[in-house]
């Protein structure tokens, strides 16, 4: 065995590793054929928790726990008729990068080397994408809950007096967002020590948009009250529903009372590539910060998001600052600015490549396209819900969400609700396919949101008839 930890042989590493490579490549070619989620049996709990060897694992004994204990129980998102919650479906070609970023291994907190071009490169484009001016700058994070967290962050360090140096102590701040805004929002609040009390969350129309009356109105109070409104979060497709605020009025709103806006635009302001949608997030470009993914819509492997500012200097005012051991002395230590003058993290993967290979290989139109269907999806969803007398949809389909709900004769609200819980449960564990739930007006509803680009038209035929089907029987006395 080497001394170091590089393989004693690399010709058998090779093997090795080409062997899960191939074994990964048909998994994913096969997908369709298997099961969507299955749950993890209790032996196999218990042999993943096993404590750690004290000594090396055979390459052989390796593989077979990885193809018992791991691939047999992923979370489903690459199956075509995942469709819970917001998950990107990935690429082949993406998961390539991800293994060509781990064996360069990239440190891309700063410095100067390939990786942080490469970011600037991503951010660039994206900033193209939504229209935002040549002052803007931005970041790579994990996702659009840290995204949300450091634009949220950005506005608090612009209206407060000192905030970094003396805290956010009688600030009196408070920010806005529509009751169907995403729980990351109450968490920003509670990290930046303004509390989730100090998020206003605004009421809603019948069609799950912020009601600008509301809005305003809630404003007004909190200043005649002695506070300090410092922000509006205007949400580009919400989680429930898929709805957009309008985000021109909002924009208009802020300007007006001298307040940030923050756009959570996780997954669909992302349908500024698809021609035909793009009108739907007209207004992001005037927002003072974005939040949106890769990994959702664009189908970058996880994790993969992004936080863009108006102003890249809003960004390094709020987490700007290095120490001695850091300072800029020409080389290697050269490349102003670091990405860690932009965020959170000094140590920050090489996320970039991943984001710049998937556009690279599929281009902007094809992915635009894919949006655009899973669209599509949703409507001929809706039409093959239609078919069926108990199945009711309980949502408008701005985009591509579709929210159902099972009536069965002579139950109640409450019965109703865990009826339509125990359908998706059901429908979860047979593998046949994966929606998820929310609430809605207070009642629960079976979820539909299509961001797959493996679905076909056959796929939410199933479905429906699926769906249908679960209710009468469990309805059953």
């Amino acid at each position: 065995m080497s001394n170091n930890l590089d393989p004693a042989d690399w010709d058998a590493f090779r093997i090795f590793a080409h062997e899960i490579v191939d074994a990964m490549i048909d998994r994913q070619r096969d997908r369709r054929d298997g099961p969507v989620w299955r749950p993890v049996p209790a032996n196999v709990k218990a042999r993943i928790a096993s404590p750690a060897p004290s000594a090396p694992t055979p390459s052989d004994v390796l593989r077979g726990e990885l193809e018992d204990l791991v691939l047999p129980y992923a979370v489903g998102n690459t199956h075509p008729r995942f469709w819970g919650w917001v998950h990107g479906s990935g690429t082949p070609g993406g998961a390539l990068a991800e293994f060509v970023a781990a064996m360069l291994n990239n440190n891309c907190g700063g410095r100067d080397h390939g990786a942080i071009y490469l970011e600037r490169a991503v951010i660039d484009w994206a900033r193209g994408w939504f229209g935002m001016p040549a002052t803007s700058g931005g970041l790579l994070v994990s996702g659009s809950s840290m995204a949300n967290l450091l634009g949220l962050a950005a506005a608090r360090q612009k209206h407060g007096r000192a905030i970094r140096e003396n805290g956010v102590s009688g600030q009196n701040l408070v920010a806005y967002a529509s009751a169907q805004g995403h729980a990351s929002l109450a968490k920003a609040m509670e990290v930046l020590g303004l509390g989730r009390e100090a998020l206003r969350a605004v009421a809603v129309d019948s069609n799950y948009r912020t009601d600008l009356a509301a809005l305003r109105s809630r404003i007004a109070a909190d200043r005649a009250a002695g506070l300090k409104p410092f922000a509006i979060v205007a949400t580009a497709g919400t989680v429930n529903t898929g709805a957009f605020d309008d985000l021109e009025a909002i924009a208009d709103l802020c300007a007006s009372e001298n307040l940030w806006l923050h756009v959570d635009g996780a997954f669909g302001s992302l349908v500024k590539l698809a021609p035909d949608l793009a009108p739907l997030a007209k207004g992001v470009e005037r927002a003072d910060s974005l939040a949106f993914d890769f990994h959702k819509w664009l189908h970058v492997p996880y994790d993969a998001g992004c936080i863009l500012t108006r102003e890249a200097g809003a960004l390094t005012e709020a987490f700007g600052g290095r120490p001695d051991y850091l300072a800029t002395a020409g080389g290697l230590a050269a490349g102003e600015p670091w990405p860690s003058d932009y965020g959170l993290e000094l140590s920050r993967g090489f996320r970039a490549l991943k984001i710049w290979w998937t556009i690279k290989e599929q281009g902007t139109d094809r992915l635009g396209e894919a949006i655009a269907r899973n669209c599509a999806q949703a409507r001929y969803l809706r039409l093959c819900l239609a078919r069926y007398d108990r199945i009711k949809i309980t949502a408008p389909t701005p985009l591509n969400i579709v929210c159902c709900r099972y009536i069965a004769p002579d139950l109640d609200g409450p019965a109703l609700d865990a009826l339509n819980a125990r359908i998706v449960v059901e429908l979860q564990e047979s593998g046949l396919a994966a929606p998820s739930t929310t609430r809605l007006n207070g009642r629960l509803s079976i979820r539909v949101c299509i961001a797959n680009h493996r679905s076909r038209d056959e796929d939410f035929d199933l479905l429906a008839e699926a769906i249908d089907a679960a209710g009468a029987r469990l309805a059953r006395p």
